[in-house]
C-alpha cells in the first residue's frame, strides 16, 4: 500500500482474541501490572526474564516440575541457567493427546497421502522406544536419522527424546560424505534411514549410499530402514520398520524426567566453510521458545493445522514438530514444491484447511515469477498466518502475498537460525504488517542493532544484529568442544557477553527490523557497508532474472560488487538487459549498489535447505578452496564461477 499505510492490520476484535492478548492479561494478573501493548510486554520480558519465562511456562501448561529457581547467573552469556531445578520431558509435552483425532497428515508430492491419529502416533512411538531400548539406547546416547519429512520421523524423534537420548537428523539428499561429516562426529548408537525418496516425480534410492554410510559409522549398533519408495535395502545389523512392528506390541510410552538443560537435539551448521559445527540444543529451552513462538507470535491454537515446507536437515523441521505441544495437527510434505506443478502446496492448504502456511522467501518469489495468482484458483479460507524465512523477504514479495495470494492474513517474515533453533525477530498478531519489515523482536529476546563500536544504532542505521541478554534456547555447547572455545568464538568474540548473530540489520520507524543479509557476506565497496539482500530485492523485480547471487571481489585495494544472475529460458544477458538490471538497482537502491560486473551463470549453488552460498562463491572467485562441497545441494554449480575471464584482476 502507498501513503504510509500498513499492508495489513488486525481488527480490534482479532487483536483482543489473540493468545498474545490473553498472555498479556495473564501477566498483568500474575504480577499486578498494567501492560497494554506488546512493546510494553517485550520490555517486561527482557527486564524481568525469570518472571517472563516462568509466566510462559504456566500459561502454556508445561508438563513438568518447574523448581524454585527461575534464572541463575542471568548476567552471564554464556553461563546463564534457566530453571536449573526443573525436571521435564520434551516428548511428554508433545504427546499430550491420546485419542483418535488426527495428529499428522502427510503428502509426498502427488504420490502418497497418509494420516496418523494421536493414538496411532503413541503406538508407533512406543514400538520405536522398545527397539531403541533393546539396542542399548539410554539417557545421553545419540540416535541419527537420514529421513524425509515423514510421520515416522516425528515418531522417532519423540521416541528418542522420551527415553532421554539425543536426536539428530539430516535430509536423504545428502551425499555420503555430507552425512558422515555430521553423524560421525556425534557417534550415534542407532541409525535410521529411508529406502529412498520421491523428488520431482522421480524415485531416488538410497541403498548404495547407505552401504557406504554404514561402513563409516562404527558406533552404530543397529540400523532401521523405513520404507517409502518400496525398494529393498540389504545391510548388516538392519531391520525394517515392518519387522519391528511385527516383533513389538504397543504399550505405554516412556517419558524420562530430565533437567531443563538436557540435550534434546544436535543440529548442524551449513558446513560450507569446513566440517559442520555440532550445535547442542536443550529440551527445556527448545520447548519454551517454540511454545512462545507458536502460541503467542503465530497464534497457534489446539486443533489448528500447521504446515512448514522443510526438510529434516533444516531447523524449521524441529520448529514444526514442536507444534504438537500446542495440540496442533501437523501437515507434513516431502518432495519438490513444484511437483507436479506450482499449485501443489496450495492444493494441500485447501484440502487440509491449513491455518499456518510456513515457507521460504525463495518459494514466494518463485511462485511470483510463474505469473500465477493463487487467489484466482484457491480459496485459502482457513489460512490465517503465512510465515517466511530462509532469507530476507523482499518488499515486492510482501506485495505479491497480499495482492495475489490473500489480502486478509497475517504475513510474518521471521528470522533466527540453526544456532538458536528459533527466532530472534518474527511476527506479532496484534500489530500491523509494514511492507518489507519484520514486525518485532521475539518476547524474551533482548534484540538490538550495534554499530562497529558496540553501541545501539539509531533507526535506519545498519549494523550487527545482537542479543544483549541470555535466553533459554541458546545452545548448551558444541559437540566435541570441551573447553567451549569454539562456542564462545562463534557468538561472543565480537562483543563480550553479547550474542552477535552475524546478520546485518536495521531498526525501522515502526519498531520493526529489516535484515539485509549475513554480515560475513556484507559488501564493502569504498568503505560503505551494503547488504546483499538490498541488491536481491531489486534484481528480483526484473522478469528475465530467475535468481541472483552477489559477492564482493577484492580489486585494486578495494572491493567491487560482482552480481551473478540465472536467467529465464531464452533470456540473454545482452547490453540492453545489463542496462535494465543496473538501472533497476540504481533507482531502487542507490548508485553505490550497482555491480561493477554482471555475469550470467546457468545455476546458483545453494545449501540443502535452499540458501544461496555467497561465501563459497567468494572463495572460488578468489581462487581459494571450498572445504566442504558436500554441504551443497548442487556442488557442481561452483564450477561456473572458477577462472572467469571477466573477473581477472590484471
Amino acid at each position: 500500500m502507498e501513503n504510509g499505510q500498513p499492508l495489513w492490520a488486525p481488527t480490534a476484535a482479532q487483536g483482543a482474541a489473540s493468545q498474545m492478548a490473553a498472555f498479556m492479561c495473564f501477566v498483568n494478573g500474575l504480577h499486578e501490572l498494567q501492560i497494554e501493548d506488546t512493546q510494553a510486554l517485550h520490555g517486561f520480558s527482557v527486564e524481568q526474564p525469570g518472571a517472563f519465562w516462568s509466566a510462559l511456562w504456566d500459561f502454556c501448561k508445561v508438563i513438568g516440575d518447574k523448581g524454585n529457581i527461575e534464572l541463575r547467573d542471568g548476567d552471564k552469556m554464556p553461563g546463564a541457567q534457566f530453571f536449573p531445578e526443573a525436571r521435564l520431558n520434551f516428548a511428554q509435552n508433545l504427546l499430550r493427546r491420546f485419542d483418535d483425532g488426527t495428529a499428522l497428515v502427510f503428502w509426498g508430492e502427488d504420490k502418497v497421502k497418509r494420516r496418523m491419529s494421536w493414538r496411532e502416533l503413541h503406538s508407533l512411538v512406543s514400538v520405536l522406544q522398545q527397539v531403541l531400548r533393546d539396542n542399548g539406547v539410554t539417557v545421553g546416547d545419540r540416535v541419527a536419522a537420514m529421513m524425509p519429512n515423514l510421520p515416522e520421523t516425528i515418531a522417532l524423534m519423540l521416541a528418542v527424546s522420551g527415553l532421554g537420548a539425543t536426536f539428530s537428523s539430516c535430509s536423504p539428499d545428502f551425499g555420503t560424505q555430507g552425512v558422515l561429516d555430521r553423524f560421525a562426529q556425534i557417534e550415534p548408537k542407532v541409525f535410521v534411514a529411508c529406502d529412498g525418496v520421491w523428488y520431482n516425480g522421480k524415485k531416488i534410492g538410497t541403498a548404495a549410499r547407505l552401504t557406504e554410510i554404514a561402513a563409516g559409522l562404527p558406533s552404530v549398533q543397529r540400523i532401521l530402514i523405513v520404507p517409502y519408495i518400496q525398494e529393498e535395502v540389504l545391510l548388516q545389523n538392519a531391520d525394517t520398520l515392518a519387522q519391528i512392528e511385527e516383533k513389538y506390541q504397543p504399550r505405554a510410552v516412556t517419558f524420562e524426567q530430565l533437567p531443563f538443560s538436557h540435550p534434546l537435539y544436535i543440529l548442524f551448521s551449513s558446513g560450507t566453510t569446513g566440517v559442520p559445527k555440532c550445535i547442542v540444543h536443550t529440551a527445556g529451552g527448545t520447548l519454551l521458545q517454540h511454545l512462545k513462538e507458536h502460541r503467542l507470535h503465530c497464534d497457534v491454537r489446539a486443533g489448528d493445522r500447521m504446515f512448514y515446507f522443510t526438510t529434516c536437515g533444516w531447523m524449521m523441521w524441529n520448529w514444526l514438530a514442536s507444534g504438537l505441544a500446542s495440540e496442533a495437527q501437523l501437515l507434513l510434505y516431502d518432495g519438490s514444491p513444484f511437483a507436479p506443478n506450482e499449485r501443489i502446496l496450495f492444493n494441500y492448504a485447501d484440502a487440509e484447511h491449513m491455518t499456518l502456511f510456513g515457507t521460504s522467501a525463495k518459494y514466494i518469489d518463485s511462485v511470483k515469477k510463474t505469473g500465477w495468482r493463487p487467489r484466482d484458483t484457491h480459496r485459502l479460507e482457513y489460512v490465517r498466518t503465512m510465515t517466511s524465512t530462509g532469507s530476507p523477504l523482499a518488499a515486492e514479495s510482501f506485495d505479491f502475498v497480499y495482492q495475489d495470494i490473500k489480502s486478509d492474513l497475517h504475513l510474518a517474515s521471521i528470522s533466527g537460525g540453526t544456532d538458536i533453533v528459533s527466532c530472534f525477530v518474527l511476527g506479532d498478531p496484534t500489530r500491523p504488517v509494514w511492507r518489507g519489515e519484520i514486525q518485532a523482536p521475539g518476547l524474551g529476546m533482548a534484540v538490538d542493532v550495534y554499530d562497529d563500536d558496540g553501541k545501539s544504532a539509531a533507526n535506519g542505521m545498519k549494523g550487527e544484529l545482537v542479543c544483549t541478554k541470555p535466553f533459554p534456547s541458546m545452545p548448551s555447547q558444541f559437540w566435541n568442544d570441551p573447553t567451549g572455545e569454539k562456542y564462545r568464538n562463534a557468538y561472543f568474540a565480537r562483543f563480550p557477553n553479547i550474542w552477535c548473530h552475524g546478520d546485518f540489520a536495521e531498526w525501522t520507524a515502526h519498531d520493526g527490523l529489516i535484515i539485509h543479509g549475513r554480515s560475513d557476506a556484507t559488501l564493502n565497496p569504498g568503505g560503505v557497508r551494503i547488504g546483499t539482500a538490498e541488491i536481491y530485492a531489486q534484481v528480483e523485480q526484473v522478469p528475465e532474472v530467475m535468481e541472483a547471487l552477489c559477492i564482493g571481489q577484492d580489486f585494486e585495494g578495494d572491493v567491487r560488487i560482482v552480481l551473478f544472475v540465472r536467467l529465464k529460458d531464452n533470456a540473454v544477458l545482452d547490453e540492453a538487459l545489463t542496462k535494465k538490471i543496473k538501472m533497476q538497482i540504481k533507482n531502487g537502491a542507490s548508485p553505490r549498489h550497482v555491480p561493477a560486473k554482471l555475469i550470467a551463470v546457468p545455476d546458483i549453488p545453494r545449501t540443502k535447505s535452499g540458501k544461496i552460498v555467497e561465501l563459497a562463491v567468494r572463495e572460488v572467485v578468489h581462487g581459494r578452496i571450498v572445504k566442504n562441497k558436500e554441504a551443497l545441494a548442487n556442488p557442481e554449480a561452483l564450477s561456473f564461477f572458477e577462472n572467469r575471464p571477466e573477473l581477472l584482476l590484471a
